[in-house]
This record gives structure tokens, sequence and C-alpha cells, in this order.
């Protein structure tokens, strides 16, 4: 069994926040669920991070500088940056994906999800396993030759 990528969920709104847990929850991912993007950033300091989902307009600190201060952390995370208030994020930001909130969300967010967490992984390597190995190889030819 593969192990569960970690997604560090971030939302002010505690309803939102514990319906996205339970829709990334069934679909056998792990969740850090945070309502305060400080605490969150904290978490993610900690390491073993897949993932991260925010919300754009939090009080404190916004979407947009929690993923910022992660990027520059850890650059190669991928960070999902949702709104229900702006529907088109126009301002600079170091999220992969920007998605408006709405009632088609569940189903792209968990393909944004899929795709970049694959994206982050790289390709795939079982190409390579046909192929035996340099040193495996040069064995099998030395014992086949004497």
């Amino acid at each position: 069994m593969k192990p569960k990528r970690t997604i560090l969920c971030v939302d002010d709104n505690e309803q939102s926040l514990s319906i996205r847990k339970v829709l990334l929850e069934t679909r056998g991912y792990r969740v850090l669920a945070f309502s305060d993007a400080q605490q969150a950033m904290e978490r993610f300091s900690q390491g073993g991070v897949d993932l991260v989902l925010t919300d754009l307009v939090m009080p404190g600190v916004d979407g947009s500088k929690l993923i910022r201060g992660i990027k520059h952390i850890s650059p190669e995370t991928p960070a999902i940056l949702l709104s229900g208030k702006v529907k088109i994020y126009e301002h600079e930001t170091n999220a992969d994906v920007f998605l408006a909130k709405g009632m088609d969300l569940p189903a792209e967010l968990l393909e944004r999800i899929r795709v970049l967490l694959i994206r982050k992984r790289g390709p795939k390597r079982s190409q390579h396993r046909a192929q035996a190995p340099p040193a495996v190889a040069a064995l099998s030819s030395n014992i086949a030759s004497a």
C-alpha cells in the first residue's frame, strides 16, 4: 500500500475547512487542517507536507502571503489558492493554481491535486525497471562466456 500524501489545508471558515478535510480524507489523503495561517506555517516548517491548499481571504496572514512564505521554505511544494469572494485573481501569486469556490469545485480540486502531486513526484521509474542494471548485464555476459 502506498503511503498517504499529506495536504496542509487552511481556511478561516471552520465549516468549509471541515467539508474539505472530509472530502480529501475519503480520497485517501492525510489532511492537516488549520483555521489560522500562522499556525499552518509553523506546522509546514516541521516538514512532511506534500501540498498546500489555502483560502485567499483570511484575517491576519492571507492565503497569498502564506503561500509566499511556504514557497520561500520549499519552492517545489505545490500550492492551491481558493476563494469564494474573488473569481479571478490577477495579482502576483506564488500559487501553482487559483480556483474560485463553486459547484464544480470538488471534482476540479481533486483533479488539480492529483496532477500537482504527480508533477512533484516526477515521471514513473517503471520504464527503466525492464532493463537490467549495467553491473548485472556485465556479470551475465561474463558468466555466459565462461
